[in-house]
């Protein structure tokens, strides 16, 4: 194992989807000082070996969209998902329109099968940034409908605005709340509209019960499971780098949280994310 990582957790019994990963992203390490990153194809095969067969790479801006499309397009084990973060849209002021726009043409490419992730951040974007989030939800919106792309939600402390907003558009016919992050009420009200409900590494946490409620009232055909790595590494990992390989810790303690057989658990799980995302895709061998 690469100094820095933690060690890998048992195989599951049953091959899952990372359906929400940065495989370009570095991650801090504590103990080495600087930056990790496992190159693409040792992070597929480290994932493959525990049962992590296939992964959504997906992007946050203009670069890492585009890097998604080309990782995808090299590797039949990844697909793309391409956006502009809510950040990053509020950032970009008089360029938003262009980007918007190349946004549009990457969601065009065959291996693209999700806009995303795009939404509402309300925690690290003030009340002056938020007319250009907004605007940009929407019309990420209307690029999932154009392309028939699966939207991803990015959804922090804005939940009643992300409803409402699909609410007066209208979601796509598949749609995910990445991360999930309310709690039961909110759960139920996302699942009405359609919605798949996303579970990170952040399920695990001690001050997390919210999260543990909203999973025992969601269907269980609408569960997905995530890592959002390098970041929100499970529990008792937290702290230090996530990678996809670490997804069976997640959904462990989501089966027994749950009361589910694992096996039961895992094949619910890829069922899911096919529908979710429109259909399967190759595994990783």
């Amino acid at each position: 194992m690469t100094e820095g990582w933690p060690e890998a957790p048992e195989a599951l019994p049953s091959p899952v989807v990372d359906n929400h990963c940065h495989l370009d992203h570095r991650s801090w390490s504590k103990e080495l000082g600087g930056g990790l990153l496992i190159p693409v194809d040792e992070a597929l095969d480290r994932a493959a070996a525990v049962g992590v067969t296939r992964i959504v790479q997906v992007g946050c801006d203009l670069e890492s969209s585009r890097w998604a499309v080309e990782t995808a397009t090299a590797y039949p084990s990844v697909v793309a998902a391409v956006a502009l973060h809510p950040n990053d849209a509020a950032r970009l002021e008089g360029d938003l329109e262009a980007a918007l726009a190349e946004i549009d043409r990457l969601a065009a490419d065959p291996a693209v099968r999700a806009v995303g992730e795009t939404g509402l951040d309300y925690f690290r974007t003030g009340a002056a940034g938020r007319p250009a989030q907004h605007r940009s939800f929407r019309e990420h919106i209307a690029i999932a409908k154009r392309h028939d792309r699966t939207l991803v939600i990015h959804d922090r402390d804005a939940h009643d605005d992300v409803l409402a907003v699909i609410d007066e558009v209208g979601a796509p016919d598949r749609w995910v709340m990445h991360c999930f992050s309310g709690d039961a009420e909110f759960a139920r009200a996302c699942v009405e509209r359609g919605a798949f409900l996303s579970f990170a590494g952040t399920v695990t946490f001690k001050n997390a019960e919210n999260l543990r409620e909203a999973l025992l009232v969601t269907p269980h055909d609408r569960i997905l499971v995530e890592t959002d790595a390098p970041f929100l590494t499970p529990t008792p990992h937290r702290g230090q780098p996530n990678a996809s390989f670490l997804v069976p810790l997640t959904v462990r303690f989501m089966a027994d949280h749950l009361g589910l057989d694992l096996a039961r658990l895992c094949r619910a799980i890829d069922a899911n994310t096919d529908r979710a995302f429109g259909g399967s895709w190759p595994r990783r061998a």
